[in-house]
């Protein structure tokens, strides 16, 4: 090599070194540099809230309200493909230059209506999704047992207990939080329903075959339905009439002489209307006494009911459905001899009698902006009228004696409640808002006549004792905002402010937070405040049932109460299937409860605001394990504790008639096809309080040992159903083991003496039960 190469080689190499560092450099800083665009809806409107991804890549880029995104490239070649979702329309794929910083253009198509797609397998009962601790009972939960209406709905669920209100009206209740069923708010189709003046008997003026599904939610929920929840919400969705099958018929039959009948009907009238009619009848006419007290074990019933669902949807954003429905029933109980139409009826024998006629409508509209699917704006309407008539044997004490008497408690609501609401984003779909403005009208009639006069009570007083009329009018606004980083964390702030004509004004502060620390595992939290105006009779109808007087006090206050509670989620797997552990805890405390007290005195009922400084509150713990260790064998099992205590005449004692302790186990099995159907329910309920007996003329002492208390007992329910290609033939037994309540009407002998109370049940009061029952459908 000549010295001239020597010299000129090392410079050669270096300024190619240095020539290709610097187009390397260059090239990766092009493949490297973030790729901008825009997306826009087929009219040039910019789509917010567009979700962008690099094929085979999980970093992701969300467009703003401009429709413009920004997102850097992995440093790989071959990432030269970008997917773009909004919800609406349909996703695409773009090519992108593989150098450079390009600018890309995307204009989505609107996304087309999917058919029907039948999925094989079961969602978590607890929703993984949702802000709020919500349980979800499907239509498929609703067949494991007879379900003839709402109240039968909840026998496989551990989180609602259904209790009786008396041995002789059969009323049922159900309790959230160990509190009873008017402190939950009750929904049809996200609509305040049933509440009121029909809260004592709403669990029966739903068929369970009208049921699509229910929605328990525990705690404090969104502002948006109202104010009245303090425990939680259950939701009912009742049948949609584009999704319900054709045609459904159920009849059940069972050996006390109960039976049902049950239609639905759904038809497409056009290719944007649908309707659905749901038709409901049953009746028991046979007198049955199993435990020989002279008390009819269920009073004789009969009740129609219809409701009838239109759903309109254009092709342009507008949807609107409308619903009528109408209701009749009868009741007549007591014991065997007694009949209500005989003359003197009431007086010669213990009796109870009741009639009711309802009727509903709704009307919901909501618009969707095209290209917007996160912004609309709708308007929900609803009213009720609800009337009733009850009369009831009455055994009146006057100069030492006893005389018989009726007394007589009538009650009419008129319900009206009007909402509009507007929905969108603020920026992204990452933060969204509802804003709302709500009326609702209550005009309540009741009137409560047993004969009683009281010594220097003026006839204006009287009349105010008798004729309990209110009136109330309640304009309201509300916001509520939520937060979804859609990764791990939902946040809801909800406030609502209601001016009540009576009360004056009403704020409700709501929140709601969930977090996902790990993939499998959920942390809620929820916090807020509720109020309610107390129907006083109605809320202690079962008490009615007794020889105890109604002593209300005036100038009843609203019940208050905050919530604090949460809940942890697990999911998790057993031998490769799906398990679910859920553990929750909820605190509810009155600022003022309308107390009803049952300690104090054996034939009096006070009912008054909470005393100052007496407390009233609820404790809450539950855990449940969902298991599927076999194929089409399922398995819950679950464990509550409930510490329930107000303050009676200055002492904090426990609520009666409500359990500490309960246990709840159920196992299914279906073989393939679901052709056989199994379901064994096994409850467990611990010693309870009892508020009176004929040996306990009230509470003395500072603590509640010496309340008397019911023992513990176990119920077990079991079924079996049998499919075919279009019908299916179910049997079941209830209380499977015989178990009984002894003596659940207390002085069943003389019913028109002072002890004579048939409200203090706690257990089954007729035994066994076995029923048989056949569903027939078309798809």
């Amino acid at each position: 090599m000549t010295p001239f190469f020597k010299r000129r080689l090392p410079v050669a190499l270096g300024l190619m070194l240095s020539s290709t560092a610097a187009a390397t450099a260059q090239s990766a800083a092009d493949v490297l540099a973030p790729v901008r665009g825009q997306v826009t809806d087929a009219a040039a409107a910019p789509v917010p809230g567009a979700v962008v991804r690099w094929l085979g890549s999980t970093a992701t880029a969300t467009t703003d309200n401009a429709g413009q995104f920004a997102l850097p490239r992995p440093a790989r070649a071959e990432a030269s493909r970008l997917i773009i979702n909004a919800l609406g329309y349909r996703p695409d794929t773009v090519a992108v230059a593989t150098s450079g910083a390009p600018y890309v253009r995307v204009s989505l198509k609107p996304g087309t209506e999917l058919g029907e797609v039948k999925v094989e397998g079961r969602a978590p009962s607890y929703s993984s999704l949702t802000p709020t601790n919500t349980q979800v009972i499907t239509a498929r939960d609703l067949t494991k047992s007879a379900c003839c209406n709402l109240a039968e709905s909840f026998e496989t669920n551990a989180a609602v207990e259904v209790s009786t209100s008396d041995a002789v009206s059969g009323a049922k209740q159900i309790q959230l939080l160990g509190l009873d069923g008017a402190y939950s708010l009750l929904t049809l189709d996200n609509l305040p329903a049933l509440r009121g003046l029909s809260t004592p008997y709403r669990l029966g003026y739903l068929s369970g075959t009208w049921i699509e599904g229910i929605d328990i939610i525990k705690g404090m929920g969104s502002v948006v339905n109202g104010y009245e929840s303090l425990s939680g919400q259950v939701n009912v969705r009742l049948k949609d009439p584009e999704k319900s099958e054709r045609l459904l018929f159920n009849a059940y039959a069972n050996d006390l002489g109960k039976f049902d009948l049950n239609l639905n009907l759904a038809t497409p009238v056009s290719k944007k209307v649908s309707t659905v009619f749901l038709l409901h009848s049953d009746h028991l006419g046979r007198r049955v006494d199993r435990n020989k007290d002279g008390f009819l074990d269920l009073p004789l019933a009969t009740q129609y009911n219809l409701f009838n669902k239109w759903k309109y949807k254009s092709d342009k954003g507008l949807v609107t459905e409308i619903g009528l429905g109408a209701l009749r029933e009868t009741r007549e109980g007591g014991q065997l001899d007694f009949r209500a139409d005989e003359a003197n009826g009431y007086e010669r024998n213990y009796g109870f009698s009741g009639r009711t006629n309802r009727y509903t409508g709704f009307a919901k509209t909501s618009y969707t902006w095209p290209g917007r699917p996160y912004q609309s704006l709708g308007l929900l309407l609803s009213g009720t009228h609800h009337d009733f008539t009850s009369t009831y044997s009455y055994g009146q004490q006057l100069n030492g004696g006893t005389v018989r008497t009726t007394r007589a408690y009538d009650g009419t609501q008129r319900t009206g409640l009007a909402t509009l609401l507007f929905q969108s984003v603020i920026g992204t779909t990452a933060h969204t808002y509802r804003l709302g403005l709500s009326y609702m009208r209550d005009d309540y009639r009741e009137f409560f006549g047993s004969g009683l006069l009281y010594l220097n009570e003026t006839a204006a007083q009287r009349q105010a004792r008798m004729h309990r009329n209110r009136l109330e009018n309640v304009p309201g606004g509300f916001a509520e905002y939520t937060y979804q980083n859609s990764r791990n964390l939902t946040l809801v702030g909800g406030l609502r402010l209601d001016r009540h004509n009576l009360y004056g004004w009403q704020l409700t502060p709501r929140l709601n937070v969930k977090y996902d620390p790990a993939k499998n595992t959920v942390l809620r939290l929820a916090a807020g405040t509720g109020f309610r105006v107390a129907n006083p009779i109605a809320d202690n109808m079962g008490v009615l049932l007794s020889s105890r007087e109604f002593v209300i006090a005036p100038n009843l206050r609203p019940e208050k109460a905050w919530n604090v509670g949460g809940s942890v989620t697990q999911y998790f797997t057993v031998a490769g299937r799906p398990a679910t552990l859920i553990a929750d805890y909820y605190h509810t405390e009155f600022q003022n409860q309308v107390v009803a007290d049952m300690y104090t005195s054996p034939t009096i009922l006070e009912i008054s605001n909470l005393a100052p400084g007496g407390r009233s509150f609820s404790r809450s713990f539950q855990t449940e394990l969902q298991v599927e260790p076999l194929k089409g064998l399922t398995a819950k099992a679950a464990y509550k504790y409930l510490d329930v205590r107000t303050t009676y005449n200055g002492e904090l004692l426990p609520k009666p008639l409500t359990a500490p302790h309960r246990l709840f186990f159920n196992v299914g099995y279906a073989t393939a096809f679901d052709k056989w159907r199994a379901d064994l329910t096994v409850q467990g309920f611990g010693r309870r309080p009892v508020a009176h007996n004929p040996a306990f003329a009230g509470h003395h002492g500072p603590e509640a040992t010496d309340l008397p208390y019911a023992p513990r007992f176990a119920l077990l329910n079991t079924q079996v159903t049998r499919a075919f290609k279009r019908f299916e033939v179910y049997a079941g037994v209830e209380n499977l083991t015989n178990y009984r309540q002894r003596d659940p009407i207390q002085s069943a002998a003389a019913p028109f003496s002072p002890a004579f109370d048939a409200a203090m049940v706690w257990g089954p009061t007729f035994g066994r039960l076995t029923y048989l029952g056949m569903r027939f459908q078309l798809q």
